[in-house]
Formats: structure tokens, sequence, C-alpha cells
């Protein structure tokens, strides 16, 4: 193997790995709990490479294993990838742009052209959905809570609008959630699937909202949504999309999104 250059984005939940090789990115992510094994597997076939870090354990990865490793700031790599993502998608950068970051946490960005600010944050995200889920339905591991989810009806958990206004058509779009997990009163038979689909529609109804917010203030015109709870993820997508109409602006979800910040890491070697 010929690789050149790395960038590792260990947070967490993932360890995220980018290299390049022959000028091709390839991209690679494992547990956290395997940070070790995987971090040595990289020193086997990457023994010369240069090696960008980055993330909440960066500093751990620098002293135990990489000690002429460079150490990147993450809002920075996770930008400076996030954008290198959308110009090779051909996807116009040159206006203001919402980042939405759905790791363990959310983090908000705006990104005009190459300046890049976090403007907020939220304790809702991926870690939301593993302990809630857990908590909800016993399940422990990811895809298993997201094919929960898309074999549920959220609408067995939560108090949807048009149940507050029935029989009468209610004067918004009746789907919309008037309280999240309103129904457990009520509705104590909800089945494991309506659990994790009320789950993710609550995570994904809450970052829409903040993103309305992060659009108003700093007359974005496009959303991007990146980070590693949107893997696989489906529901939480469509549960995201579904309020594109609402938002009023285009939504993109990049391919390798997960791995913006161990790209821009690399990047910016």
């Amino acid at each position: 193997m010929n690789i050149k250059k790395v960038g590792i984005d260990a947070g967490g939940s993932l360890v995220k790995i980018t290299y390049e090789e022959s000028g091709v990115f390839h991209y690679k992510k494992y547990p956290i709990s395997e940070l070790a094994s995987a971090l040595e597997w990289l020193k086997i076939v990457a023994p010369n490479a240069k090696v960008a870090l980055t993330g909440g354990k960066a500093s751990i990865m620098k002293d135990q294993f990489f000690s002429e490793g460079k150490i990147v700031p993450e809002f920075e790599s996770t930008c400076a990838g996030a954008m290198f993502l959308l110009n090779e998608a051909g996807i116009d950068t040159d206006n203001k742009i919402i980042i939405v970051n759905i790791g363990t946490g959310t983090s908000w960005f705006v990104a005009d052209k190459n300046n890049y600010t976090r403007i907020f944050g939220s304790g809702i995200g991926g870690g939301t959905l593993m302990g809630l889920g857990a908590l909800l339905t016993g399940e422990t591991d990811f895809s298993k809570l997201v094919e929960l989810a898309s074999n549920g009806n959220k609408g067995n958990v939560d108090m949807l609008v048009k149940d507050i206004y029935y029989p009468q058509e209610p004067p918004i779009d009746g789907n919309l959630t008037a309280s999240n997990f309103a129904k457990g009163v009520v509705n104590q038979n909800s089945s494991k699937e309506d659990k994790a689909a009320a789950v993710i529609n609550m995570i994904g109804e809450t970052l829409v909202l903040l993103s309305m917010q992060a659009v108003s203030a700093h007359g974005a015109d496009r959303l991007v949504y990146i980070g590693s709870t949107l893997a696989g993820n489906e529901p939480l997508k469509q549960c995201l999309s579904s309020y594109k109409k609402m938002v009023g602006i285009e939504h993109v979800f990049l391919d390798h999104g997960e791995y913006a910040g161990a790209l821009g890491a690399l990047l910016l070697l």
C-alpha cells in the first residue's frame, strides 16, 4: 500500500479514518472501543504516512500512537471536509451554508466560502438515539434501533396535531408533533418499533427547528447535513427531509459526510 496521508477523527462513539492512496481517498470507521487495534493496524499499513488528528481523543492518539502527528481543530477540520465533499459533488458553495454535524451531539456551523464559524450546539444527537433508544426498547445496537424505527409508527407514542383537533380538521399539518411521547400515559402497549420511531422523530424535529433558526439568523440558502448518526439511517433522513418546505431551502445529505472531520484533517496537513 502506498498511503501518504491519513486523517483520523476520534470522537465519543467512533473512530473514523480517511487515507489517501495514489490520489484516491478511502474511508474506514471503528467503534471507539476498538481504537487501539485500529490504529495499530494503520501504523503497520502506513508506517511512513503523515497523520492529522482531530476529535475529542486527538491528544490521546498523538501521545500513544502518533507522536509526530498534527492535531487539527475539530470544527475547522469538519467544515473543511464538508466543503471539499460539496465541491466534489458539484454543489455550489458561493453563498452561506449551514452545516449540521450530527454526531454524538450536534453542532451547527455557518460556512461562508473558506470562513467557518460554530454558532451553537445541542446535546440531542446520535448519543440520544442510542441512550434513549436503549432505555425504551432494550436494544443497544445502532442498526437494530434504525431497523425498529423503520417499522414503527410515531403516532402510537407521540401526540400529533390531528389528535388534539379530532374530529375537526387541524389548521396546520396534522402529522406534526404536538407533544413528544405524550401518548405514553394512555397507550402503554406501544411496540418497540413505535418507541424507536418516536425517538428518531424527536431528534429530527428538534434538529430541524434549530436549523431553521440558524438559517434565518445567518441568511443561508442551503442546509448541509453530515455526521455518523445519518449513516444508514433512512428514518432520520426522511424526518429531516420532510420539513424541507417548512424551512424553505435546499437540504443536502453528503456521501461520506460522516468522514468530514477525518477528511478535513487530512486536507489540512
